[in-house]
């Protein structure tokens, strides 16, 4: 069995790629590898981190997990050190977690010192960033081209990656689904839980709030008549990451304010299960997007989707099967929104999603991980 060091954020960092990195080595554990995790004593200083915290407030360190906080992003002379500490621990193979170019330069340092001795492999969640800043290209070219394999949750990633490497030692795998944040609940108990009427009809958006996820676009789809009319509420679960006050000026606008349930912070781990069972339908309106936690979240709790027809989305969401793949149309994702509830087709997407979600279990992502080292 292989020694595998998961390099990427953990707890006490929060949001969902610590929240994945502990789930992937609880797996590898539980599948008789010898995984650790290797995480930030800085990710991001804090003038570049648009949040409130990047750190837990509550909970406790995932049981059974060996947690190494020790690289700083900024400080190139600890990239060395920590490319001392895995030579030393002589790791078959590291996997790098990366989404941001701004990781290039840390991450694609400490592979470059320590490939010799080690398989670099690295799960990209995404290679071309949706919000694009300067030195995107060469930071992210640094880092890929330290690397000896890749695996993508999507397709569309995947294929990101010959933009900048000509290698074939590349797989795909999509995300598999979160299981971290317990067990479901009645919808009547989520909702006493989150002080929601227990009649309503109600749409999540999750997740922290930007401008490439499309929350104003559902918003503008909520204002159709036919929706005000069936007082189809749309329950918002996350921290702004951008000004609050356009989102809040467009709620008066389009005369929203009874329809929008405004919970605007970090949702903590362990109220995530009850947005979700809380909930009708889970709307993901995304301007881009290459693969999602929320919509793994979305399966594990057996929830029907609106995704629209960006990145990956639509790869794991079957099209009026599981719920709707959508352009990114406010006419559109009304027309859908409209049908979901007066054709009742709850009942019905949900026990298609019961099926499909044996998809997205830990074990073939594994698989497929381990494939990808043995044939790189």
């Amino acid at each position: 069995m292989p020694k595998i060091f998961i390099i990427g954020p953990a707890y006490p960092l929060r949001g969902g790629p610590a929240q994945f990195n502990e789930n992937l080595c609880a797996e590898l554990n539980k599948a008789g590898h010898d995984s650790q995790i290797i995480s930030y004593s800085l990710q991001y200083p804090n003038f570049l981190f648009p949040g409130s915290s990047q750190f837990e407030t509550s909970g406790q360190a995932p049981a059974g997990i060996k947690i190494h906080t020790l690289i700083n992003t900024v400080n190139p002379f600890n990239w060395f050190k920590v490319a001392r500490f895995i030579k030393k621990e002589k790791p078959d193979f590291i996997l790098f977690r990366y989404w941001l170019p701004f990781f290039g330069p840390s991450l694609g340092t400490i592979a470059r010192l320590v490939r010799s001795k080690t398989k670099v492999l690295a799960l990209t969640d995404n290679i071309i960033p949706h919000e694009k800043r300067f030195g995107d290209k060469p930071f992210t070219r640094y880092f890929v081209n330290s690397c000896d394999g890749f695996i993508a949750m999507s397709k569309t990633v995947l294929n990101d990656i010959s933009k900048f490497s000509a290698t074939k030692n590349k797989a795909y795998s999509p995300h598999p689904m979160y299981e971290t944040y317990g067990a479901s609940v009645s919808m009547e108990d989520a909702r006493k839980k989150l002080n929601l009427n227990a009649n309503d009809k109600i749409i999540l958006f999750f997740g922290l709030i930007r401008h490439y996820k499309g929350l104003d676009i559902l918003m503008e789809a909520m204002a159709h008549p036919e929706i005000k009319k069936q007082n189809i509420k749309l329950l918002i679960a996350g921290e702004f990451y951008e000004d609050k006050q356009p989102y809040l000026d467009l709620i008066q606008k389009l005369n929203l304010k009874g329809q929008v349930i405004l919970h605007d912070k970090f949702i903590a781990n362990e109220d995530v299960r009850y947005y979700f069972c809380a909930s009708n339908l889970v709307a993901q309106t995304y301007r881009n997007a290459t693969n999602s936690g929320v919509t793994m979240v979305g399966y594990f709790y057996e929830k029907p989707m609106l995704v629209t027809n960006v990145g990956g989305l639509a790869e794991i969401v079957p099209d009026n099967k599981c719920g709707y793949v959508v352009e990114t149309s406010v006419p559109k994702i009304s027309e859908k929104i409209i049908d979901y509830f007066s054709q009742n087709k709850e009942a019905e997407f949900t026990q298609n999603v019961r099926v499909e979600k044996k998809k997205y279990e830990w074990t073939e992502f594994i698989r497929v991980l381990l494939n990808l080292y043995t044939s790189s």
